[in-house]
């Protein structure tokens, strides 16, 4: 299968998303316009910049037409994070500020929806994975709850498409996730209580089964977008 990965900084990639046997293209937004040519699937990263961070990033809005015309044209799209909200906001929904960061390792609750989901559906009835953001999505029309958090919802599908977001950084290596955390000094989380050290020391003892299971469910996104 020929993919497209959007990539809004390079730290923030496919990581164990990027699996052997598939043709991965990059786009990354800010550079130019989307590669010409047709891609079975688009999976869309995080980054550090924000949703409606539109004037700031004036790609954005080009970006988010992107978006727009790949559910129309009914391609199979994996919104991961800021990708998630940008897929949200494209069906329709507003994404917001929280008024705490989720940020380290959550616990994932698998709503009775997201236990029958193929893509979602084996991360049932909970998992522990890791989470860096700011912002949150509510559920766009038609969207249908397959995760959450008391915070926010974690993970939904669009009724009727084959698209996921996921709020969740199931994609992301050891050595991209430290690197976030070097750099915690000029990141927005510093403004939190948080202790970088301490999510470090959690990441080392976890990011081994998370990656295992980061790559299971991108085979499980990328086979039911085959069909």
């Amino acid at each position: 299968m020929r993919v497209l990965q959007v990539v809004h900084e390079l730290d923030a990639g496919a990581g164990v998303f990027a699996l052997p046997g598939h043709e991965l293209v990059t786009w990354v937004p800010s550079t130019g316009p989307a590669p010409e040519g047709d891609f079975s699937a688009a999976m869309i990263f995080g980054g550090s910049m924000h949703v409606d961070q539109n004037d700031e990033h004036r790609w954005l809005d080009p970006e988010k037409q992107f978006i727009r015309d790949a559910l129309e044209h009914g391609t199979p799209v994996l919104g991961v994070c800021l990708g998630s909200q940008l897929l949200a906001e494209a069906a329709g929904a507003q994404p917001y500020r929280m008024s705490e960061p989720e940020i380290g390792w959550c616990d994932i609750q698998i709503t009775e929806a997201g236990a029958a989901d193929p893509v979602v559906g084996p991360l049932a009835p909970s998992v522990e994975l890791f989470e860096w953001h700011h912002y949150a999505a509510p559920l766009p029309p038609g969207g249908v709850e397959l995760a959450r958090t008391p915070a926010c919802v974690q993970a939904f599908r669009i009724e009727e498409m084959p698209a996921w977001g996921l709020q969740f950084h199931a994609e992301v290596t050891k050595e991209n996730l430290f690197g976030w955390l070097d750099g915690w000094e000029n990141s927005e989380a510093v403004q939190t209580d948080l202790d970088p050290e301490a999510i470090r020391a959690a990441s080392e003892l976890r990011i081994e089964e998370q990656n295992e299971i980061g790559r299971q469910l991108a085979e499980r996104f990328l086979a039911e977008a085959a069909r």
